[in-house]
C-alpha cells in the first residue's frame, strides 16, 4: 500500500511539472538557436520545436488543472526570449524596407503604452489573450517560415496590419477593464 501511495505522489509530482517543464523546453531550444546558422535544418528545427512547446504547454496546465501564476510567469518569460533570440538572428538576415521599421516602430509604441497604462490603472501587468493577439503571434510565427514563398513586402504588410489592429483592439480592452 505504501508502494502504490509513492508511486501516485511521484505521478502528482510529474503532472504538476509538465507543463513548465514545456515551457522550460522553449527557452533551450530558443537559446540553441543562437548557435545555428541562420535559416539551416537545425535553427528550423529549433524554432519549430519551441514554437510547438508555446502550443501546448498552456494546454497540457489546464488540461492536466496545474495552471499557476508561476507557470504563466514563466511563459511570458519563455516567450520573451523566444521572440528576442528569434528576432535577433532572423532581422539581421533580411532586408525590411524603412516603412515597415518605422510602423513596426509606432506598434511598438503602442504595444509599451498598453502595458503602461494597463500596470497604471490597475497596479498589475495586463495580458490581453484576444483572438486577435493570437493570429498576430501565429502570423509572427510563420512570417520566418514563408520568406521563401512569400514576397517580404507582402508578408510584412500583412503582420504589420494584424499587429496594429490587434495592438489598438488590446488598447480598447484595457481602457474598458475588460482583461482585469
Amino acid at each position: 500500500m505504501k508502494r502504490i501511495m509513492k508511486i501516485e505522489v511521484k505521478n502528482i509530482s510529474f503532472r504538476k511539472m509538465a507543463a513548465n517543464a514545456i515551457t522550460g523546453c522553449r527557452i533551450i531550444l530558443s537559446l540553441a538557436m543562437i548557435f545555428f546558422p541562420i535559416f539551416s535544418s537545425g535553427f528550423y528545427v529549433c524554432y519549430l520545436a519551441a514554437g510547438f512547446t508555446d502550443m501546448v504547454d498552456g494546454t497540457i496546465a489546464r488540461k492536466l488543472g496545474t495552471d499557476s501564476k508561476l507557470g504563466a510567469k514563466l511563459d511570458t518569460a519563455a516567450d520573451i526570449v523566444f521572440a528576442a533570440v528569434s528576432l535577433f538572428r532572423v532581422l539581421p538576415a533580411i532586408q525590411i524596407s524603412t516603412g515597415i521599421w518605422i510602423w513596426t516602430g509606432l506598434i511598438g509604441m503602442i504595444k509599451i503604452f498598453n502595458v503602461v497604462y494597463g500596470f497604471l490603472k490597475q497596479k498589475q501587468f495586463a495580458a490581453v489573450h484576444s483572438i486577435c493577439n493570437k493570429l498576430t503571434g501565429i502570423a509572427l510565427f510563420v512570417f520566418p517560415l514563408s520568406l521563401s514563398v512569400i514576397d517580404i513586402k507582402y508578408s510584412s504588410v500583412f503582420v504589420c496590419m494584424l499587429a496594429t489592429f490587434a495592438a489598438i483592439q488590446e488598447s480598447c480592452f484595457i481602457r474598458s477593464n475588460a482583461v482585469f
